[in-house]
């Protein structure tokens, strides 16, 4: 019975503590679910930052929609996603950093963890999703740690546009071929070429409100467009990787290129390149509705606007 008992339990799941079996099916299958991680409050206030943020009420900066006449809600269901909020509030910055995430950071990445950027999800209803992808396509580690941290800042199901994975599709190690996206209920430009998975493979990861979820860098992950008529599909997702790598990463050609981008903050540990200083290299953007990222066309698209 006793092996009957290990069959059943599921190993993807943080209960509280992070235990060996939770950090094997890491390994194994690149991704684990820590559930009632934030409380609703929490999450509130998180919600409520972002209308502050959205409204240009912490700053002005790139994309922001003209404020005028219309309601809190009305201005974010324009937005898809602001990438780096923490850069412009400190409540952000405060959750990328949390104890509790730390701690799973600390045992399934490196006792050493650096925070490489933060992304807020609004996913208003009928806003498209986003295309199989691997983050380290465009987070390019030295040392293959790149982990993604999502918070579901509401309950996160499949008609809301809720996570979608390929178990064990980070153990091959390589960045898979781009190809172009023909799927109009994605964002993207460019797709990943899946083969040899077929839809089989996919697994939904469907959460509650206050859960996180937490993944390697080289899995396959996507989001559906958000079908419902109202309600968001809000969250926080931020990136985090051994703080002992460098990471020579440009940002898709939003900066100038580096051998080791020090726009960082520490969550974990210790800092090693603590002698190199931090800079302050980027500001807070609104996604654009077509994405680009790390594409040809992106890139010129950038270097034009950089004059």
């Amino acid at each position: 019975s006793f092996h009957f008992i290990q069959l059943t339990m599921n190993y993807s799941i943080i209960e509280g503590k992070l235990t060996p079996e939770n950090k094997t099916f890491y390994k194994d299958q690149g991704y684990l679910i820590a559930p009632d991680v934030l409380e609703s409050s929490e999450v509130d206030k998180l919600n409520q930052e972002v209308i502050a943020i959205g409204t240009g009420k912490l700053g002005n900066f790139e994309g922001l929609a003209d404020a005028e006449n219309l309601s809190d809600e009305e201005i974010i269901k324009k937005y898809a996603a602001i990438h780096f909020p923490h850069k412009i509030s400190g409540l952000m910055k405060e959750y990328a950093g949390h104890q509790y995430i730390s701690e799973i950071l600390s045992g399934i990445v490196s006792p050493n963890v650096k925070c490489l950027q933060t992304m807020y999800f609004i996913k208003a209803p009928g806003k498209k999703g986003q295309a199989w992808h691997q983050d380290e396509y465009f987070i390019p580690t030295r040392d293959r740690s790149l982990t993604g941290a999502w918070m579901a800042l509401d309950d996160a199901d499949v008609e809301n546009g809720c996570l979608w994975v390929i178990p064990g599709s980070h153990k091959d190690g390589y960045i898979r071929q781009r190809i172009k996206n023909d799927d109009d209920s994605f964002a993207d430009v460019e797709g990943t070429d899946l083969a040899p998975y077929t839809a089989e493979d996919f697994v939904k990861v469907e959460v509650k409100k206050g859960s996180v979820v937490f993944f390697n860098g080289y899995l396959l992950h996507m989001s559906r467009q958000n079908l419902t008529k109202n309600r968001f599909r809000r969250a926080l997702v931020c990136h985090y990787s051994s703080a002992e790598t460098m990471l020579p990463w440009d940002l898709d050609g939003r900066i100038d290129p580096t051998r080791d981008f020090r726009d960082i903050f520490i969550v974990a540990g210790k800092d090693p390149y603590a002698y190199k200083g931090t800079e302050d290299l980027i500001k807070p953007f609104i996604r654009p509705d077509v994405l680009d990222f790390n594409t040809k066309e992106g890139r010129e698209k950038l270097k034009e606007q950089k004059g």
